[in-house]
Formats: C-alpha cells, sequence, structure tokens
C-alpha cells in the first residue's frame, strides 16, 4: 500500500493536531513552534500560507510559506519576494522525505503564481538545518534576517547556483 503526502489547510478540524506538532527537544531554538506561527498567520492574513503536511492521515510536519512580499519593507517593490517561513518536521517523522516534499510543493506553487524563486532562511552552525537547505540546492545571498543566514533556490529550468549576492537589485 502507498500513502502519499499532502498539505491541507489548517481548520477547526485539525487546529488541536497542528499547534501539538513539536519539532525534536535539539532543535526548538531553531524554529518557532506552530502555534506561533498560527499567530502570526492571524496578524498577517492574505501573506501568511500556514499548511499541515500529512502522509496519508497521519500528520507529519507543518510549513508556513509567503507569497509577494516586500522584502526590504520600505514600500518601492524593488525586492518582492515568495517563499518559506517556517518549516516543523515533527520529531520521529525527520530523514523521510517530508521536508524536501514541504518545499517542493511551496516551489510548485510559487511557480503556479509566476514566481521563479524561493527564499527562505535558517540558522547558521552546528545542529541547524543549513544542510538540509544547500542539498536541496539553496545558495545563501550573502544576506542575514535576523541573525539567520538567507539563502535562494532558483525556480527556473536552467538554473545553477551562484553566487546570489551579485544579482541585479
Amino acid at each position: 500500500m502507498t500513502t502519499t503526502l499532502c498539505l491541507r489547510e489548517i481548520t477547526p478540524a485539525n487546529f488541536d493536531v497542528a499547534v501539538g506538532l513539536r519539532v525534536r527537544p535539539d532543535q526548538e531554538h531553531l524554529v518557532a513552534p506552530v502555534v506561533k506561527s498560527l499567530a502570526e498567520a492571524y496578524v498577517y492574513p492574505g501573506i501568511a500560507w500556514p499548511r499541515l503536511i500529512f502522509e496519508g492521515d497521519r500528520p507529519v510536519g507543518f510549513l508556513m510559506a509567503f507569497f509577494d512580499i516586500d522584502w526590504r519593507g520600505d514600500g518601492t517593490g524593488t525586492d518582492i519576494r515568495s517563499g518559506l517561513w517556517r518549516l516543523n518536521i515533527a520529531d520521529g517523522e525527520q530523514g523521510r522525505g517530508y521536508g524536501r516534499f514541504a518545499v517542493e510543493s511551496i516551489a510548485a506553487e510559487i511557480r503556479r503564481r509566476g514566481g521563479t524563486r524561493l527564499t527562505t532562511s535558517w540558522h547558521p552552525g552546528t545542529g541547524g538545518p543549513e544542510g538540509f537547505y544547500l542539498g536541496l540546492g539553496f545558495c545563501p545571498t550573502g544576506e542575514t534576517s535576523g541573525g539567520e543566514t538567507v539563502g535562494e533556490l532558483d525556480l527556473r529550468e536552467d538554473a545553477t547556483c551562484r553566487n546570489l549576492s551579485d544579482r541585479p537589485q
């Protein structure tokens, strides 16, 4: 029997499942808990895109994406980005491809909306998710956000990793 991976909206029926999802204890300092993400989604309606990750009927993770935001927040619209805001894979569920599925799902949604790059950030250093993101093809941009490394994944078919900090603004 094959189970399928899917993303589901957060609803009253699965809210408790969502807020009960926890990463490993040694990772809690690396990503905000789901309940904080859902509070931010409430505060930023139309920007935050929270979803539960399911394998069949079993919840295995949570993601929150964002689409078409003014990254610099200066109102000029010169740096509009879409990407992964949060990724929480449940304790005991890591290493099974759920994180990759989450990133691929967001990439597909960004492409569907006409975008060509996926932005995320991660805590640098030992125990952090940098290897995961670099392994998926993310390239550090040279920027930081809240002390985190900012990386981008070029979604164009002919994309290769290059120094994104040198791209035209």
